[in-house]
């Protein structure tokens, strides 16, 4: 276009008389932009070859479909729970649920990957543009026209409204992978804490009580058949223990023994407190220490990780990961320093008549930063 052309000041009826190759010529012109060689991939429309290359695209986005709807089934209705090697066949389906999930996820991520890479390198024409820099403009009615313009010509360009069949399959690769992420991300949320009795709910911890069976606070080895139970004399005034709750019944079963210690809300720090030390108590929980032992959830109450370190001269326990401080000497372990704003629950323990720490009974509140309800 000629400069005085580029630089004429067009009417709102000059802009609409105008044909879009026009506006999108103005546009370009106006931001300086001279197209070097441009190649259409696809001169002749209609021939094999570009039909068999647009079956190809389409393809790849039906897997991705395909892909993507198996994923939800199987993180929906495979089974998940724990099944032990002596049931092989229960244990071999168990086994392949993540492997499959992660298959399926995966696949369908990528086969929407390769799909949009083909769709582009296949049928996205090949241009050269050199544009010049200069100063911005503010916008005008002519910016957004020869905008719209040049937007609407690149999808004409591409070949996309015309291509239904990748249309179609686009959206069902792409929309089906888009409601297995949403899954994926919301799945594991959808369970109602009150659907279940016993340890299993959400309302309760590995520290309940089962049909009677003492609950005993156990060290962690770093063997899970290694059974270590803590007796009082362990601990030195000052002194702490991570502590995991164990059964008798779960000694001959291994995958218990593991869990035991493995569940996010089993952790608890035992703590021996200095002789002289005298800790203002929750209401309510004044019989929950056992002298100078204290037991304290692990698990901070601001984003869940480990308060893992304890001082022994502030007596306070901290937590590494956002430094919430806890002071166990002087409280109940009330947060006083740092973004946590909840005491650490306290689990209410005891001494056996062998001389072993026990539990009384699980945490009165719930465990961690989050819950449905809380009291605290």
């Amino acid at each position: 276009m000629s400069e005085q052309e580029v630089n004429k000041d067009y009417t709102e009826a000059e802009l609409a008389e105008m044909s879009r190759d026009e506006k999108m010529r103005l546009g370009l012109a106006l931001d300086d932009v001279e197209l070097d060689s441009y190649q259409d991939n696809w001169p002749v429309k209609g021939t094999r070859a570009e039909r068999r290359a647009e079956r190809s695209v389409a393809a790849w986005f039906v897997i991705a479909g395909l892909s993507a709807l198996a994923f939800i089934a199987v993180f929906v209705f495979w089974p998940w729970s724990y099944q032990p090697p002596s049931e092989p066949t229960a244990h071999f389906i168990y086994s392949m649920y993540n492997p499959l999930i992660g298959f399926f996820l995966g696949l369908s991520i990528l086969a929407v990957g390769i799909g949009v890479v083909q769709y582009q390198k296949k049928f996205i024409p090949h241009e050269v543009a050199i544009q010049q820099r200069h100063d911005g403009h503010p916008s005008s009615e002519v910016d957004r026209q020869t905008t719209a313009a040049i937007l609407a010509d690149a999808g004409e360009r591409s070949g996309i409204a015309r291509r239904s069949m990748i249309k179609r399959t686009a959206g069902f690769g792409v929309g089906a992978f888009g409601v297995g992420a949403g899954v994926f991300a919301l799945g594991g949320l959808v369970r109602s804490p009150w659907s279940e009795e016993g340890q299993s709910s959400l309302l309760h911890t590995g520290w309940m009580k089962e049909d009677g069976e003492k609950t005993y606070l156990r060290r962690d080895t770093g063997n899970p058949h290694d059974v270590s139970l803590v007796r009082p004399e362990d601990i030195d005034a000052g002194g702490f223990e991570t502590v995991f709750p164990f059964r008798e019944s779960m000694r001959h079963d291994e995958h218990e023994l593991i869990k035991s210690m493995r569940n996010g809300d089993a952790p608890v720090m035992l703590i021996r407190l200095r002789p002289g030390s005298s800790p203002v108590k929750r209401k309510g929980q004044e019989d929950y220490n056992f002298g100078d032992y204290y037991a304290y959830s692990k698990i901070c109450t601001h984003l869940g990780c480990p308060t893992s370190l304890f001082e022994q001269q502030t007596g306070r326990l901290l937590c590494p990961c956002h430094q919430s401080q806890f002071d166990v000497v002087n409280t109940y372990a009330k947060p006083v320093f740092g973004p946590a704003t909840r005491a650490l629950p306290q689990l209410p323990i005891t001494v056996d008549e062998d001389g072993y720490f026990v539990a009384k009974h699980d945490f009165i509140e719930p465990v961690g930063p989050a819950y449905w309800e809380r009291k605290s």
